[in-house]
């Protein structure tokens, strides 16, 4: 195999990560002194004249954002990721911000500022601050796709884990690391394809390419039960000046969903947790009954209405009751508006729904189309049985193509570690209404399972944002 001339690489400082972190404080620094300097100069010049000593609050205001900023962990590892982050910025400002108006009266000139001016100091440099952001990761990422990082990485050992490993960091790059090709000095494993990253030589050629300064980072992906061959390798790599880092066992890891915690400051894969920890509970149960309560205050009357359609349109009860699996895999019973004729009734769906079902009424036709027969689920989530957002609760013997549910997909069961809901985030992407092969199943508790270990009251809100197109749009309810 081809030995891969790294003569033409970049030679990167080892202290390139802590000088962007610098200067990237001297940024935000610029940002936010910036415009509390030059508004009052450009707009009230006469103001800014009588109180020249203004520039000492605001250089305050700036060492405090820095202080909340560092605190906020926007200068942590998380600064180089993939993902926008700007949530945690426009958080870490306004509280920033919020710290400098209660210092107001502690601090003459700033009292004195017109609110307008401080309101545009705020928003201009929460302006600056985002369009920074964004900069920054275009920058980064552009970077990125060529191949320029700030550690040039190397993988030691042609193993499987190194292979996962190789795949994942290409898949995830971000401005860190620059993963420039891999080492292993046994012929037997030269021939392996290594997510198409070039060999550059064995342990000989490694440790020179360290002392030149052309590598920085080296992750060591030799199996974990090769102890006697992985102590004699990080031996002789502790020498050199370089971070040397033993990747985990990237199968392990991909069970773990990518998390790491820590117990007694030893570090281990976490491959499952309560998904709602401290306040969620009850920040959740909160957001459960102020919508809910809202919902049937505005749904009153045209719940009225559909409850006497129903019972013009076909003898029976106005409510469908049935038994679901709920939180914990308990047994709840959830109210429905009732869409079948009751001598048709499937209590325990057997047999699902399907297009032009002799089994519905007129009425439950349309009342299922438009998922207006769930609002009587309302009162399960008032009774504490079900939530505004979850999963959506499945009856005992439902089945995909024949299979039942709990059959057809092993993890199905972790969706009820929450509260079922009247709508999730499978609805909101498309899978409502018949699961008629095991496809869509599968696709559903993704979903599910992907909202559950995302939780927050605004992935929440989101989902209720979507739930009123996806319902209009969706043409898989009968």
């Amino acid at each position: 195999m081809r030995v891969r001339n790294v003569d033409s690489l970049v030679v990167a400082h080892p202290q390139a990560l802590t000088y962007v972190r610098l200067l990237l404080r001297l940024l935000h620094f610029l940002l936010v002194v910036g415009p509390g300097l030059l508004l009052p100069m450009c707009f009230l010049p006469d103001w800014w004249g009588e109180n020249p000593e203004l520039w000492e609050a605001v250089l305050f205001a700036g060492v405090l954002a820095l202080v909340v900023f560092q605190a906020a962990g926007l200068y942590g590892s998380s600064m180089f990721r993939r993902q926008m982050r700007l949530r945690p910025l426009i958080l870490a400002w306004s509280a920033s911000f919020l710290l400098v108006l209660l210092g107001r009266p502690l601090e003459p000139l700033l009292a004195a500022m017109p609110w307008q001016l401080l309101l545009a100091w705020y928003l201009t440099s929460l302006a600056l601050l985002l369009g920074q952001r964004l900069l920054l990761h275009w920058w980064s990422m552009r970077l990125v796709r060529v191949g320029v990082g700030l550690q040039q990485t190397v993988i030691l050992g042609a193993t499987d884990s190194g292979d996962l490993l190789a795949d994942y960091l290409q898949d995830n790059a971000d401005l860190r690391n620059n993963l420039i090709g891999y080492v292993d000095d046994r012929s037997d494993r030269l021939e392996r394809k290594m997510a198409d990253l070039p060999y550059l030589g064995d342990m000989g050629r490694l440790e020179r390419l360290v002392r030149e300064g052309r590598v920085q980072q080296i992750l060591v992906a030799l199996p974990w039960s090769a102890v006697e061959r992985m102590g004699d390798v990080i031996g002789r790599l502790r020498q050199l000046p370089v971070n040397v880092l033993l990747a985990p066992d990237m199968a392990g890891l991909r069970h773990a969903h990518n998390r790491v915690t820590t117990v007694a400051g030893l570090p281990m894969f976490n491959l499952s947790e309560l998904p709602l920890t401290g306040w969620s509970p009850l920040l959740k149960r909160c957001e459960d009954v102020a919508l809910a309560s809202l919902a049937l205050l505005l749904a009153g009357a045209p719940m009225l209405l559909i409850a006497l359609c129903i019972k013009l349109d076909s003898r029976g009860p106005v409510l469908f009751r049935q038994k679901r699996y709920g939180y914990n895999n308990r047994l709840i019973e959830v109210y429905k508006f009732r869409s079948m004729y009751i001598d048709k009734s499937d209590w325990h769906a057997e047999a699902q729904t399907t297009r032009d079902d002799p089994r519905v009424t007129r009425v439950g036709r349309f009342i299922r189309k438009t998922s207006l027969d769930e609002l009587p689920q309302l009162l399960n989530v008032l009774g504490g049985s079900m939530s505004m957002v979850g999963p959506r609760p499945h009856a005992t013997a439902t089945k995909a193509a024949g299979v039942l549910f709990e059959d057809a997909v092993s993890e199905y069961s972790a969706r009820h570690r929450v509260k079922p809901g009247i709508t999730g985030w499978a609805q909101v992407n498309g899978y409502r209404g018949e699961t008629d092969t095991l496809a869509k199943i599968e696709k559903r508790v993704k979903y599910d399972l992907e909202y559950i270990e995302n939780w927050s009251l605004w992935f929440d809100f989101y989902i209720l944002a979507r739930t009123l197109p996806a319902v209009l749009s969706a043409d898989a309810a009968y």
